[in-house]
C-alpha cells in the first residue's frame, strides 16, 4: 500500500448546543475530497478527539467512513491502543490507522520500536505511526524510523518534527520501498515535498483544498516552478491558520466562511481571537484571489 497525495484531517463542528454539528462534518467532508483530496483523516487532533464522548467518536467515524465509501477516498482514523485499533476491525472503509507513537513517558526507541510491533501483529488495519517528537517528548534518530519504517503493517509516517532537520534528509533520501512519508508540518510541506515526501495531512487544507492538493501534484509532476511559488504562498497561509492553538483559527476561518455554524471548541482549548481570525481571512482571500 502507497499512501500518496493530500489528506485532510477534519475538524469537529459544533452546533449552537455545543453538540456536534453532523450535517456540517458531511458537508466538509464531501467539499475536501472534490477540491481534490486524496483521503480524510478521522479522530486526528484536529478533531479534538480529547474532548468527545465514545458516541461522538462513533458517530464523527460513521460520517466520514460514509462520505469515503461513497466517493471511493482513502480513510485514516486517528487510534493509539488495541482496542482501538480492533474496533476498525469492523469498518471496511478504513484505509489505515494513524497511531501515535507514545507520549510523555520517553520509553525509548527500542520502546517505540516494539510498541508498533505488538500494534502492528494485531491490528486489523495498517499503521501510520504519528511522530510529532516535540508533542510526545519522544525524538527518534534516523536508523529508528528506518526500522520502524520497515516493521510488517506499518505502511507510512506522518512525520512533524516542527521543520527539516538532518534526520529528516538523511530519511527521506533512502526511504523503505513501499513505506509512505506523509508532512504532518503545513508550513513544511513544500520543503517536505521537493526532498521526496509522498503527500501530507494537513489541517490548512480546510481553506483552499484545491491549492494544497494542487502542490503535491505539482512536485510529484516534477513542475518546480509552479509548485516552488504556491509552496511559498502556501507556507504564509498555513502559518497563519496555525498563529494560536489548533484547530481554533481554523474554525474561526471556516465559521466565517458559513461553513460551519460555530467557530467552538472545547476546552482545554480556546477560541480564536479576533486578531488571528482577521489575519487568517486576509491570507484566505489573497489565496483565493491568486488562484483566480
Amino acid at each position: 500500500m502507497t499512501l500518496t497525495g493530500l489528506y485532510v484531517p477534519l475538524i469537529t463542528p459544533f452546533d449552537e448546543r455545543g453538540a456536534v454539528a453532523f450535517d456540517a462534518l458531511t458537508a466538509l467532508a464531501n467539499q475536501v475530497l472534490e477540491g481534490g483530496a486524496a483521503g480524510l483523516v478521522a479522530l486526528g487532533t484536529t478533531a479534538e478527539p480529547h474532548a468527545l464522548t465514545d458516541a461522538e467518536q462513533q458517530g464523527v467515524v460513521d460520517v466520514v467512513a460514509t462520505v469515503c465509501r461513497e466517493r471511493a477516498a482513502q480513510l485514516l482514523v486517528g487510534a493509539h491502543t488495541l482496542d482501538a485499533l480492533r474496533v476498525l476491525g469492523g469498518r471496511p472503509e478504513v484505509t489505515a490507522a494513524l497511531c501515535l507513537v507514545p507520549p510523555f513517558l520517553r520509553p525509548g526507541e527500542e520502546a517505540v520500536l516494539a510498541h508498533f510491533a505488538r500494534l502492528a501483529e494485531d491490528s486489523p488495519v495498517p499503521l501510520v505511526a504519528y511522530h510529532v517528537p516535540y508533542r510526545t517528548g519522544q525524538p527518534l534518530s534516523v536508523e529508528t524510523l528506518r526500522r520502524l519504517a520497515g516493521l510488517p503493517g506499518v505502511v507510512g509516517i506522518k512525520h512533524a518534527v516542527g521543520g527539516i532537520d538532518a534526520d529528516t534528509l538523511a530519511f527521506l533520501a533512502d526511504v523503505p520501498p513501499g513505506h509512505s512519508v506523509l508532512c504532518g508540518e503545513d508550513a513544511y510541506v513544500s520543503a517536505l515535498l521537493a526532498l521526496g515526501g509522498h503527500g501530507g495531512i494537513l489541517a490548512s487544507a480546510h481553506v483552499a483544498t484545491n491549492d494544497y492538493a494542487s502542490l503535491i501534484r505539482a512536485w510529484q509532476a516534477g513542475d518546480t516552478t509552479r509548485a516552488r511559488s504556491l509552496g511559498h504562498r502556501l507556507a504564509t497561509l498555513s502559518t497563519a491558520l496555525f498563529a494560536e492553538p489548533n484547530p481554533s483559527v481554523i474554525k474561526a476561518v471556516l465559521h466565517a466562511q458559513r461553513r460551519i455554524p460555530t467557530p467552538t471548541v472545547r476546552p482545554p482549548l480556546l477560541p480564536a481571537t479576533p486578531a488571528a481570525t482577521a489575519r487568517s481571512l486576509m491570507h484566505v482571500n489573497e489565496q483565493i484571489r491568486t488562484s483566480t
